[in-house]
């Protein structure tokens, strides 16, 4: 066992571990380095905490078995699941943290009750403060853990129970009114938690927070729901924030210091990416969070979609290329769908040794995940220095022979520029249109995630390239080699 100086210190030094962490993952070239730092981390704070002198006798070896066991599970799962399926085993793992937060709220709460009452002024002050932070975590906790877990099935879709498959709604469930429900049940919960703090009746109390759990479980799922396909990185970001404020009032309510500045570090960085992602997507932060507020369309009838849809096949395609001197590459989900990266890479270095511009344009919310097409061009050990954002891209396209946009859709839809009626106008895109040519690698012609049809796939200087988006490359690869 330690001291409570030691463990102060050690939680310190995890503490500066944890903020070096957040540092070094805001760069791909120091992601890496930011990992380690937060394993280091949390190893440090995980002995301090088992090892702390309030730790009961005994009480350490559950605990160091359960982590274990529950190690064990999830290293099993992250080795087993795809880079397609990250955004949803995030979104899940969200959702464990909103859970622990309840359980932790009702299990503090009835120790609370367990104990001989404090009858003096402060003993007394003591006891509401501890409800308050018992009624808020739990509160936190239940809109983090069902909001993660519609979150997780709207990236999910496709949702497979035994022999059955169930396609989940993707679209924005938007009904009149809904605000106003969403607020009345706030303020529900806000009157109960008075009566929670002030009632003296411990059954009553336990109704009290079982119903605002109900509640605000079901605000949820209301403020997820409501929220569309193209809009899912930035929720998934949020919900990172709600899950690092439900660690930190959990913190509160264990009265462990370091779990209350991890938590904290995790809900304002999470809080910061959102509001970041919400700027780049020409979106209201309080929009999204209170659950489409204020996002719907300026209205007025959908803008008439003009031309004709040509294809080309891939020696086509290696011919553009060939004669080109500058190429744009625009990644997307399909690409990851696909593991297309590697042959990508492999037909980018070609084009480079004959002398020829190569870059990728990155879109914020490409893929579904904040940073999603970064980490799979990082895999294939894509240089940093030609991977540029949108912004840094956008400017160049005019003077781009050829783009090529690969498994994307939504992020390069000219229909969020001239659309009103469109459910993402007002979001910045990769302008691919104004390159002097255009390829789309789609498998067919359908919408993208937000459900939107593209007017790209229409413009004279467009061509489209069906099929799966990593045969395609290896067969233009083929033809480049010739």
């Amino acid at each position: 066992m330690i001291t409570d100086k030691i463990q102060i210190a050690a939680y310190l030094f995890a503490s500066i571990l944890f903020i070096y962490s957040l540092g070094g993952l805001s760069s791909q070239e120091s992601a890496k380095r930011g990992v380690m730092y937060g394993i280091v981390g949390m190893i440090i704070a995980m002995l301090a905490t088992v090892l702390g002198p309030k730790m009961q006798q005994g009480a350490y070896v559950y605990i160091i078995a359960s982590v274990s066991v529950a190690s064990f599970i999830g290293l099993a799962l992250a080795r087993k699941v795809e880079m397609t399926s990250m955004p949803q085993l995030v979104a899940i793992l969200h959702s464990f943290v909103g859970l622990a937060a309840v359980l932790v709220g009702f299990g503090s709460y009835l120790e609370e009750t367990g104990k001989t009452p404090d009858m003096t002024e402060e003993g007394h002050v003591k006891h509401v403060i501890h409800l308050v932070e018992v009624y808020l975590g739990v509160f936190i906790g239940a809109i983090t853990f069902t909001g993660s877990i519609i979150a997780w099935a709207k990236l999910q879709e496709k949702i497979k129970i035994g022999n059955k498959v169930f396609w989940f709604r993707t679209k924005p469930l938007l009904y009149p009114g809904r605000h106003a429900v969403n607020i009345i049940l706030v303020l529900i919960c806000i009157v109960m938690g008075v009566l929670f703090t002030l009632t003296e009746d411990a059954n009553l109390a336990m109704i009290y927070l079982l119903s605002m759990t109900a509640i605000a479980s079901f605000i949820g799922v209301m403020l997820v729901m409501a929220i569309g396909g193209a809009d899912m990185p930035v929720v998934v970001s949020m919900l990172n924030s709600y899950s690092g404020w439900a660690a930190s009032a959990a913190g509160f309510m264990l009265g462990n210091d370091l779990l209350i500045v991890t938590g904290a570090l995790v809900g304002s960085s999470g809080a910061i990416l959102s509001i970041i992602m919400c700027e780049a997507m020409n979106r209201s932060f309080f929009s999204v969070i209170f659950g489409g507020f204020g996002n719907a369309p300026s209205g007025g009838p959908a803008k008439e979609i003009e031309g004709e849809v040509t294809a080309v096949n891939h020696e086509e395609v290696a011919t553009l290329l060939k004669d080109a001197k500058s190429v744009v590459i625009v990644p997307g989900y399909g690409m990851a769908v696909a593991k297309a990266q590697y042959p990508i890479y492999e037909m980018v270095q070609t084009l480079r040794k004959e002398g020829k511009n190569v870059r990728f344009a990155i879109h914020p919310v490409a893929g579904r995940l904040p940073g999603h097409m970064n980490v799979l061009l990082a895999e294939a050990n894509v240089p940093y220095d030609i991977v540029l954002e949108m912004d840094e891209i956008n400017d160049d396209m005019p003077n781009t022979d050829v783009v090529m946009v690969i498994g994307a859709n939504d992020v390069v839809n000219p229909g969020a520029q001239d659309d009103p009626s469109s459910p993402i106008y007002g979001m910045p895109v990769i302008e691919a249109w104004k390159a002097e040519h255009v390829i789309v690698m789609k498998r067919s012609m359908s919408a993208g995630y937000a459900g939107v049809e593209n007017p790209l796939f229409y413009k004279s200087n467009t061509d489209m390239l069906y099929g799966d988006a990593k045969v395609s490359v290896e067969k233009i690869l083929g033809f480049l080699k010739d």
